[in-house]
C-alpha cells in the first residue's frame, strides 16, 4: 500500500495559506496547521476591544480557516524565542520595525523542527513569488530554504511551477501539474481560485497579519525602547502598544489615554501596575501613565486627561489619581485647550 503522506501548513489566517493547504489536501495529503504567536500577530487583539469594530466579526482568522480546512491547528508560543528575531534581525527591517525575512526562515525552522518532532513529510506555505518586497522575491525565497534548514522539503504550492521542483514533486507525493506559477503582487488568481474552491468568506489583504508591519505601531516601540535602558520587552509591553492614544508631554514620563469604553475596559487590568486617572466630575476616558512623574506633571496630565473627556468645555474638572498602590487623590483641573495639546506629543 502506498504511504499516506503528511504535510504541516503555515497558516496566518489569510487568503494565501487558506488557499496553499487546500491545494495540498485535494492531492490526498494529510495536513495540519500550524500558527506562531510572536506577540505582535494582529489576530484577536485590539478589534476585539474598540467599541468601533463591534459590528466586525470577532473570529480569529487563523482558527478560522482550520476549521474551514477542516484540520488540526496548532498554536505555538515562540514570544521569547522571537525577540531575537526582532532585535537582532540578520537581514535587517523592512519599511517599518518587520524583520520579514528573518521572521519566514524563523517560522519555517520552526515548522521544520515540529515537522521532525512528529514524523511528517513536508511543509507548506502560501508565498508567492514578487508578492512581498522582503520576504517574498525570487532572490530570497532560497535564503529562506537554506537558513531555516529545510531545503527542499518546503513546498509553495501558489507559485511552485515558477520555481525549482522540491522533493515532494520529485517523488510524486505531489504533482506538480496541479500546483501554479502565480506571481506578483495582484490578488485576482488567488481570488479566481478561492471562488473555484468556493470559498467567499475569507480574510481580505489589508497589510499582512504583524503590528511590525505598521508605522504608528513601530514609532511606538522605538519610543518605548528609546525610554530604556535596553530595548527588551515583555508581552505586557507589546500589547499595551497596542491600545488607546499615547502621549509623551514630557521626556520622563509618557500617558495612555483610552479611546472609548472597551479600551477603558481594558486598561482598568493595568491600574495595578501604573499611576491611572479618570475624570469623576464628567465622563472621560481611563488614561494610564508611566514613567517617574512628579507632582506638576500629574496635574498637566490630568489636564490632558480632563481636555479627552465630555468635560473639556467645563472650568473645572475633578480628575481621581490612583498610583499603583492604591494611594488616591482628586485634582480640580482647567482641561487643556485642544490646540494646547502639541501634535508632538503623540506618538
Amino acid at each position: 500500500m502506498a504511504v499516506k503522506r503528511k504535510a504541516v501548513a503555515l497558516i496566518s489566517g489569510g487568503l494565501d495559506s487558506l488557499l496553499a493547504t487546500r491545494v495540498i489536501q485535494n492531492q490526498g495529503i494529510h495536513v495540519e496547521g500550524i500558527n506562531f504567536y510572536t506577540g505582535f500577530c494582529v489576530e484577536g487583539h485590539t478589534h476585539a476591544i474598540r467599541n468601533h469594530d463591534r459590528s466586525k466579526s470577532k473570529r480569529n482568522n487563523a482558527l478560522w480557516v482550520a476549521e474551514t480546512l477542516g484540520i488540526k491547528l496548532h498554536i505555538i508560543d515562540v514570544i521569547e524565542e522571537y525577540k531575537d528575531v526582532l532585535l537582532n534581525p540578520r537581514h535587517g527591517y523592512g519599511a517599518n520595525l518587520n524583520p520579514c525575512l528573518d521572521c519566514k526562515s524563523f517560522m519555517v525552522r520552526k515548522a521544520r523542527e515540529w515537522l521532525e518532532a512528529h514524523d511528517f513529510d513536508f511543509i507548506i506555505t502560501g508565498e508567492v513569488v514578487g508578492q512581498r518586497p522582503m520576504s517574498q522575491r525570487r532572490d530570497t525565497m532560497p535564503v529562506i530554504m537554506r537558513e531555516s534548514g529545510t531545503e527542499d522539503c518546503l513546498l509553495r504550492p501558489l507559485c511552485a511551477q515558477s520555481l525549482p521542483a522540491t522533493l515532494p514533486e520529485r517523488e510524486a507525493w505531489v504533482d506538480r501539474g496541479k500546483l501554479f506559477n502565480f506571481q506578483g503582487r495582484s490578488r485576482k488568481p488567488q481570488i479566481a481560485l478561492a471562488k473555484a474552491f468556493g470559498f467567499t468568506d475569507y480574510a481580505q489583504p489589508a497589510g499582512g497579519c504583524c503590528f511590525l508591519t505598521d508605522a504608528s505601531y513601530s514609532d511606538k516601540l522605538r519610543d518605548l525602547w528609546a525610554h530604556r535602558e535596553n530595548r527588551d520587552y515583555d508581552l505586557d509591553d507589546i500589547m499595551l502598544l497596542k491600545v488607546g492614544r499615547h502621549l509623551r508631554p514630557k521626556p520622563h514620563f509618557k500617558l495612555i489615554v483610552a479611546r472609548d469604553s472597551g479600551e477603558t475596559n481594558y486598561l482598568m487590568g493595568y491600574r495595578k501596575d501604573f499611576t491611572s486617572l479618570d475624570c469623576s466630575s464628567h465622563p472621560g476616558p481611563l488614561a494610564l501613565l508611566m514613567g517617574a512623574a512628579g507632582p506638576a506633571d500629574v496635574e498637566l496630565a490630568a489636564r490632558i486627561v480632563a481636555r479627552f473627556g465630555q468635560g473639556r468645555d467645563a472650568e473645572k474638572v475633578r480628575v481621581s489619581v490612583t498610583t499603583n498602590e492604591g494611594l488616591e487623590q482628586v485634582l480640580e483641573v482647567v482641561p487643556m485647550a485642544v490646540e494646547a495639546v502639541s501634535e508632538a506629543w503623540y506618538l
